[in-house]
């Protein structure tokens, strides 16, 4: 019998094709990337995203979302983005000032008065602290780039408030003086939580939904994920001895749904591959999303320029930080594929989202991934961003 490989080619394709099961396309670089990572159990599956201002590029989802039921990964499930909040904070506090309502430049004490006398470390030892005043008082703009020194509290309570967390970070003292550091800093971003409140008369989850996850239509974007939800959840895995076994999000204490939980802004919320792209999409469109303007021209650019000069800020080499944004200053390592001025953010269970002026595309990776030494420098951010950039990036 002669075997005629071309003819078995076609006859594969179509019936490929009328069965819309299989594909006569190859698997995308990108695909076979992230099927690598699942098959050397690396991470449990992955849904990512390729996409311009305008349109998807391309959608991949793979592996599992749950290994024991072996639920396959679809683009719909949801991801605890952890601190991939933090723009979305950026951008509520730019449409404050786009108001007059408030200026980056404000102190927190002129919104905040729990914030007036603080004190600042000036030396530190096992047997001694000797405390100062700082020369001056920190202002939103240092919470925003995470360099007001700031002291990590936690939280009393699975239900404390917003206020009741900026009176605790208010009464302990700053690391260092203002503005002379970097330090990333979860409470800097929640007091900036608790600033909207107070500017703005509504609590921060209400504002949040009303002025970016509606006009942005991110219909699966919450602190809470309902019962529906919750079922769609992607469940997280941390390698042990070769292995992958489940981890929880330690971030959460309690059920997903129980609403009285604290709705972080440093890192609560769950979200889509989808549900991201429509945010970085309304950034590249300067600010505008179904024909609604979110933000103006001007705040998207200051959101997404270099605001710390040269101290040296970040998880990865060749960063810098802009309004709650990460900004690519040099590219290099992880980020050697994208452009200067590439902004995101990443998080705990190293999910990224990017954006990149210069060639217009956005990568969205959704894992749920712990235990990587440095979650933004992980290996299947650096070969999902390659992959992709190689295919779309001309």
């Amino acid at each position: 019998m002669i075997f005629n490989m071309r003819k078995w080619t076609v006859l594969v394709a179509v019936f490929s094709i009328a069965a819309g099961v299989l594909s006569a396309e190859p698997a995308s670089p990108v695909r076979e990337v992230m099927q690598g990572f699942v098959d050397r159990k690396v991470i449990s599956g992955g849904v990512t995203i390729v996409a311009n201002k305008d349109k998807l590029l391309q959608l991949e989802a793979v592996g599992y979302s749950d290994l024991a039921k072996r639920e396959a990964m679809r683009a719909d499930h949801l991801f605890w983005i952890a601190s991939m909040t933090k723009p979305l904070v950026g951008v509520c506090i730019l449409q404050l000032q786009e108001e007059g309502k408030l200026s980056v430049e404000d102190s927190v004490e002129k919104h905040l008065p729990e914030f007036k006398g603080q004190w600042m470390v000036h030396e530190r030892s096992k047997k001694r602290l000797v405390l100062e005043p700082p020369p001056r008082p920190i202002t939103i703009r240092d919470l925003l780039t995470h360099t007001s020194g700031l002291t990590n509290v936690s939280a009393p309570r699975n239900d404390s408030t917003l206020a009741e967390l900026a009176m605790a970070y208010s009464k302990s003292p700053l690391n260092f003086e203002p503005g002379t550091r970097w330090q990333y800093s979860n409470p800097g971003i929640n007091t900036l939580g608790r600033i909207v409140e107070i500017v703005s008369g509504e609590r921060f989850e209400i504002f949040l939904q009303k002025r970016i996850l509606d006009p942005c239509g991110m219909k699966d974007t919450t602190f809470w994920p309902d019962e529906a939800q919750v079922k769609r959840l992607a469940k997280t895995y941390r390698a042990i001895d070769g292995e992958l076994e489940e981890a929880g999000i330690y971030f959460t204490k309690g059920k997903l749904v129980d609403r009285s939980r604290t709705p972080y802004p440093a890192g609560g919320l769950f979200s889509t591959a989808d549900d991201m792209m429509r945010f970085y999409q309304m950034m590249l469109h300067g600010g505008v999303a179904n024909g609604q303007r979110v933000l103006k021209k001007k705040s998207v650019k200051e959101l997404t320029r270099t605001q710390t000069g040269d101290i040296k800020t970040g998880f990865v080499t060749g960063m810098s930080w802009g309004l709650g944004f990460q900004v690519v200053k040099e590219p290099q390592g992880v980020t050697a594929m994208v452009s200067p001025g590439t902004y995101g953010h990443g998080g705990a269970y190293a999910t990224n989202s990017w954006a990149d002026p210069k060639t217009g595309l956005i990568y969205i990776l959704m894992i749920q991934r712990a235990g990587f030494p440095n979650a933004d420098n992980s290996p299947v951010r650096k070969a999902f961003q390659q992959a992709a950039a190689d295919q779309f990036a001309r």
